[in-house]
């Protein structure tokens, strides 16, 4: 797929995370993690496989300025936390800016196939809702505009999955070449995006919330200073950090920061 059309499209690629840190906060099973295009939350544990996730979000609205193009994704899904992983599954809306103006889309896809746009129509401040189910091989996506009274629904047979893993991310998509080599764009502005009724459901039927003790939350961090073997980061681009899991561990924000000033280490 040629860098032109993943560029267009909401591209999510297999998170680089380094800097796993010790055990934050009160629970031995939160851990928090810097990536070079996603933040957010996830769960994982080994031994444990996924088959739903899902959750809800306000879409965000793109702060544009007089700037270039700039990019930014929300999703949930499935899979590609591990760098040793192979295939996502996930479905989420995007905020982008270009020509000063605020673009705005809802797509899915799964990785390692290009990303495939939705004809929703989605606009800042609706509150989407979204859950994507594994059966075998078998992928059931879903997407509503709750706002909009709107929704879309597929189920798909792929060639493989990955279900070691739930997430709910905001992202910087990236740009990747015939080599393999993948650069996150730069992140579009988009304030604070929340999350809400956040659940995750194990290939054995238990269902709980980000914190929920059958399984290790990881708090992420998108860092220009994250590097790993698949991307290279653009250290003009701002960042995004997760806020505090609200008490029932079902809800969160994560919050655009501006690029630093100076030189990597000022």
């Amino acid at each position: 797929m040629g860098v032109a059309r993943r560029i267009a499209l909401s591209v999510t690629l297999i998170a680089a995370l380094v800097g796993l840190a010790a055990p934050t906060g009160a629970s031995a099973s939160s851990w928090a993690a810097t990536s070079s295009n996603w933040a957010g939350y996830a769960t994982s544990e080994p031994g444990v496989s996924f088959r739903r996730v899902s959750g809800t979000w306000i879409a965000p609205a793109a702060r544009c300025g007089s700037g270039g193009r700039r990019y930014s994704a929300v999703w949930l899904g499935l899979g590609g936390l591990h760098t040793t992983a192979k295939a996502l599954e996930q479905v989420g809306t995007e905020a982008d800016c270009a020509g000063g103006k605020g673009y705005y889309s809802a797509w899915y896809e799964i990785v390692p196939a290009a990303p495939v746009k939705l004809g929703l129509t989605v606009r800042p401040g609706d509150t989407m809702s979204a859950s994507v189910t594994v059966s075998g091989r078998s992928v059931r996506l879903f997407i509503a505009d709750r706002t909009r009274g709107t929704s879309f629904a597929k189920r798909l047979d792929v060639a493989q999955v990955d279900v070691s893993s739930a997430e709910w991310i905001v992202e910087a998509p990236s740009a990747c070449g015939d080599n393999g080599r993948c650069r996150p764009l730069p992140l579009a502005n988009f304030a604070t995006t929340s999350f809400a009724g956040v659940e995750a459901t194990s290939a054995t039927g238990h269902t709980g919330t980000i914190s929920d003790p059958a399984w290790s939350a990881v708090a992420i961090t998108l860092s220009t200073r994250a590097h790993g073997l698949r991307f290279t980061t653009d250290q003009g681009s701002g960042t995004a950090v997760p806020g505090n899991l609200s008490p029932a561990g079902d809800a969160f924000e994560v919050t655009y920061q501006g690029a630093r000033s100076g030189p990597p280490g000022a």
